[in-house]
């Protein structure tokens, strides 16, 4: 499912991508998987829970996020800590930052990796067209050598970026 989030960057603007079952055949002809591509779709459906979730979140800067113990355990401490990151360095806002806690716990995982983390926090941006310094964007398409399914190409620095 990773693998086809990181298709849609490199391929759609976030205003432009197919309507579900136009998409379902379109990434069925790109040589996706029907069971990969029925959980994408399943994910993407998703992003209006996201969008309340970034309504929702309180607009002040500097407040303490405190995780439950699923999210903690779900969320492992680097996962938290790189959103921290990512909020002390502006490049999300605490609506963004529930946004993408709320897909990452949508993901099957039980335990969600920083690669994944990295791709939803991807995802989260390419749908919302947050603007992300590219420096930070250059920190989110860093792999780690553990998650080899992730492969974000130099297509997805064009998309964002623009």
């Amino acid at each position: 499912m990773i693998d086809i989030l990181v298709y849609l960057f490199e391929n759609y603007p976030s205003d432009a991508c197919p309507e579900p079952a136009v998409l379902a055949r379109k990434l069925t002809a790109a040589g996706f998987e029907s069971e990969e591509i029925s959980a994408a779709l399943h994910w993407l459906e998703g992003f209006p829970v996201a969008a309340d979730a970034v309504c929702r979140a309180p607009a002040s800067s500097g407040a303490v996020r405190i995780y439950d113990p699923e999210e903690q355990e779900r969320l492992p401490a680097e996962c938290r800590g790189f959103l921290a990151f990512l909020e002390q360095h502006d490049a999300v806002d605490a609506g963004l930052r529930e946004a993408i806690i709320e897909r990452a716990l949508a993901l099957p995982d039980a335990e969600v990796s920083l690669d994944r983390l990295k791709v939803i926090v991807l995802a989260v941006i390419w749908r919302f067209r947050h603007e992300v310094d590219a420096l930070i964007l250059e920190e989110l398409l860093a792999e780690d050598a553990d998650d080899e399914d992730i492969e974000p190409g130099e297509g997805v620095v064009r998309i964002l970026l623009n």
